[in-house]
This record gives structure tokens, C-alpha cells and sequence, in this order.
């Protein structure tokens, strides 16, 4: 253990003399996340939609089917209450949820004016916003056929809700987002040269004939990374809750065990890239360009999944950075516990530990 912790004590002080590591490591955290959370916005179609149809009546039917027939729209079923509705919105199975009051055709009818309500998934605000939006235009197209006349003696008047957001914070979608990225990038790069360097330098040789075995050269090349990605991490938390005004709704700790499983997850690939490749260079297109356009691509932060073919949704499945999007979603905006992660971190440990194994297995013992 003493041979290692001086291995891993040399590893700090490689890091802490290269200017440039440091400017990747916190320097371009700062500036993406500043640059995502107030610029970016996006579109959204084939949102699921849940239903509850309390009226049952000829008007909330025709409603209903005009707004199944929409292309933006994929009704996921109809709920019995309000139960199901927070049920489906905690596992994350639909996007918005209609419910029509009791009365609601007899009321259009009678009384010249009804009210529905809407209530949108708002830990995505952007897609929110945009449902709302859609579904409004529905409504109020529904009302010109009820009344072709400019002055409508029919009213639905759409009470809309956005849950997990209420204020309509901007900067909601894109947090969870952008620290994927930032913590896939940086980590996967910056350890994808950590083996390849001692090839290039020439003091792979020092390396293999030392005592040490190569889960131990494994370890220690990754623990200074581990160290500076966790202070990396606690930095963006920091900018996140206090300049852009996200709160932190879930459990820290959960918060921050997940983050370290992800970030041991992109060290282990990075290291893994490092084992195969013969350059620093080439190491690095590997991992910063090789891993951002997935990343970006199809976690889901930018561009919504259900717009895509299947074999995306599919290739989507194999990028680690896509479940830890979903469990940040979770724990940090929606405020849920591990009950409803479990999932996402059993397939964070089942990636982490493949990556290792063939890390490991691919570590060249003699040098060509």
C-alpha cells in the first residue's frame, strides 16, 4: 500500500504541474455550464400523454381523439385519478397529463364555459412549455369547430401546471445535461493519456518492471482523477444552485454517490481508450470527440429521443452518460430516492465493471 499511495502521490503532482489539465478539468466546466443553462432551447414531438377522463362524455372524447390524431402527442392510456398520474409522472413514463372535471361536456354546453387541466412534467421546461403550447392550440381549435364565429360562446379554459418547476426555470433541463457532458468529456479524456503518456515518454519500462501489478498502475493512474472530478462535480453543484437558481430538491449524499459511480464509469473507459492507443492524440479524438457528439446526441438533453429512429433509441441505451442524465433528472430536480434509480445505477455498475475487466485484460504487460 506505501508503494502505492507514493505511485498515486506522483500521478497529483503530474496533474498539478500541467496548466492545461487543470484549465480542461475546471475551466471548461465553468463555461459550458454557464453556456448551456442561459442559451440553449429545444423542440419536442411524440410527447406521451396520460389521461384522465372524468366527464366520459360525447365533448372530452372528441377532444381526446383530436388530440391522439396529433403527431406531437402518443397517448400512453387513461388513468383512474390522480394517483396514477403522480405514479406515472415518478417513474417518468409520460410526459403531461390531461384531466377532464366531471361535467366537462355538460358545462361546454350549458353553461357556455368549462375548465381542464394540464399538468406538465416541468424538471424539463423547455418540452413543457412547448406541450402546453400545442395542447392550448388544440383546445382553442376544438372551440372553432364548436363555434365557427369569431366571438366563442364556448370556453375551455386550460389550468396548466408545471410540475417539479413551478417558476418555469429555464436552466432546469439542461443542468442535468450538461454535467454529463462536462463529466464524461473530462474525465474519459483526461485519463485516456494517462497510460498512452508513459509510452510516449518513454517510462512505460519503469512501470513494468516494478512490483507493481497492473490493477495497481490501474488504480493509481485513476484515483487523482477520481479526487479533482469529485471537486469538479461539488464546483458545478455550486454554480447550478447558486447562479442559475436550480434547487437541489433530492438527497445530496444520493446525489453524490451516484456522481462518483458515473464518474468511476468514464474513468474506466477512459482508461480502457488509453490501453488501446499508441498517442496522446489519438487517445484524445478518441475520447473528447468521440464521446461528446454521443453525449450530446443521445443522452437527451438537447435533442428528445422520441424524435429519433428506434436504433438510436436503442444505440442511446449503450452510452453511459444517457443514465446518469436520467438519474440526475431524478434525484435532483424531481426529489426522488433510490427506489426509483435503482435501475439506472445497476446498469452504471454492470458498465463500470465490463470497462474495467477489459482495461485490465487489454493492459500490455511488454512493450512491441
Amino acid at each position: 500500500m506505501k508503494q502505492l499511495f507514493v505511485f498515486i502521490r506522483k500521478e497529483f503532482y503530474h496533474v498539478f504541474r500541467d496548466r492545461r489539465t487543470l484549465l480542461i478539468m475546471f475551466g471548461l466546466p465553468v463555461v459550458q455550464i454557464l453556456l448551456f443553462g442561459f442559451a440553449l432551447t429545444s423542440e419536442v414531438k411524440n410527447a406521451d400523454i396520460l389521461v384522465v377522463d372524468n366527464a366520459g362524455d360525447a365533448q372530452s372524447t372528441q377532444l381526446i381523439n383530436k388530440i391522439t390524431a396529433s403527431s406531437y402527442f402518443t397517448m400512453k392510456g387513461k388513468a383512474a385519478g390522480y394517483k396514477d398520474v403522480e405514479a406515472a409522472f415518478k417513474e417518468g413514463d409520460i410526459k403531461c397529463a390531461l384531466i377532464f372535471p366531471a361535467g366537462f361536456g355538460s358545462d361546454l354546453l350549458h353553461q357556455g364555459e368549462t375548465s381542464i387541466q394540464i399538468i406538465a412534467d416541468g424538471s424539463d421546461p423547455n418540452t413543457a412549455k412547448t406541450i402546453v403550447n400545442y395542447l392550448t392550440a388544440i383546445i382553442n381549435g376544438y372551440q372553432e369547430e364548436l363555434s365557427p364565429s369569431a366571438a366563442f360562446p364556448y370556453r375551455i379554459i386550460p389550468e396548466t401546471r408545471m410540475l417539479y418547476n413551478e417558476e418555469g426555470n429555464g436552466s432546469l433541463n439542461f443542468i442535468p445535461g450538461v454535467m454529463a457532458l462536462i463529466l464524461m468529456i473530462v474525465c474519459t479524456s483526461l485519463t485516456s493519456v494517462s497510460i498512452v503518456k508513459e509510452k510516449e515518454l518513454g517510462t512505460m519500462e519503469v512501470l513494468l518492471v516494478s512490483p507493481f501489478k497492473p490493477i495497481l498502475v490501474l488504480i493509481a493512474k485513476a484515483v487523482p482523477y477520481l479526487a479533482l472530478s469529485l471537486a469538479n462535480f461539488a464546483l458545478i453543484v455550486v454554480l447550478a444552485v447558486f447562479v442559475l437558481d436550480v434547487e437541489l430538491k433530492g438527497s445530496l449524499l444520493l446525489l453524490t454517490l451516484e456522481s462518483t459511480l458515473f464518474i468511476i464509469t468514464c474513468l474506466a473507459l477512459g482508461l480502457l481508450i488509453s490501453n488501446v492507443c499508441d498517442s496522446q492524440q489519438t487517445a484524445l479524438l478518441l475520447s473528447m470527440m468521440g464521446m461528446m457528439l454521443p453525449t450530446m446526441i443521445f443522452t437527451g438533453f438537447m435533442f428528445p429521443l422520441e424524435n429519433m429512429p428506434w436504433i438510436f433509441q436503442v444505440i442511446s441505451k449503450l452510452i453511459p452518460s444517457h443514465w446518469y442524465f436520467l438519474i440526475i433528472k431524478s434525484v435532483m430536480l424531481k426529489g426522488l430516492g433510490f427506489a426509483y434509480v435503482w435501475k439506472e445505477t445497476l446498469v452504471l455498475m454492470i458498465m463500470t465493471l465490463g470497462l474495467l475487466s477489459v482495461a485490465l485484460k487489454n493492459f500490455k504487460i511488454r512493450l512491441q
